[in-house]
């Protein structure tokens, strides 16, 4: 009998984050609030895992932000993926936030998404992978229950099916 699989990932996608990186800095570009400002939005490092924002007060920050979200509503892409709990620094009149981006399951987060299928489908059997949780099943429906149920759920962290087979 055949056994059908995917794997649960936690990741996001750097060309369409760079597409939102690139609409946002337009979008400050033309603002009016932002005219005359250091107000400014840029990649963090070259491997694109995180990015920096440049404003002359907390408030800049916040309005960025805001525009990275809905920037990220639009694309399609979780706001899950920003980490901001870090706090913003202030130098010199301007304040600086660098905003992580979450990739990857830990192992705490690999074990409650496991415990939640165990949990809800028995039938199902999961394996932690590293940074990915395989689901396999011999029905490809069971399989279409898991992804059903991990999208009702309210995680702190993005999630993401591939290899679907």
């Amino acid at each position: 009998m055949a056994q059908f699989s995917f794997d649960i990932v936690s990741d996001y996608d750097k060309s369409e984050l760079n597409n939102v990186i690139d609409q946002a800095q337009r979008e400050l570009d033309n603002r009016y609030d932002f005219k005359g400002t250091r107000a400014a939005l840029e990649w963090a490092d070259s491997d694109k895992t995180s990015f920096k924002l440049t404003g002359d007060s907390e408030f800049h920050i916040d309005a960025i932000l805001d525009i990275i979200r809905k920037k990220l509503a639009i694309r399609g892409q979780s706001q899950k993926v920003l980490d901001t709990s870090k706090e913003p620094t202030t130098t010199n009149l301007q304040v600086t936030k660098v905003i992580p981006l979450k990739k990857g399951l830990d192992q705490d987060k690999a074990k409650k998404i496991t415990a939640l299928i165990r949990e809800q489908l028995p039938k199902v059997k999961t394996q932690i992978q590293g940074t990915e949780v395989r689901v396999m099943s011999p029905k490809k429906d069971e399989l279409q229950e898991v992804m059903t149920l991990l999208r009702s759920q309210d995680f702190d962290f993005p999630i993401d099916f591939t290899n679907y087979r």
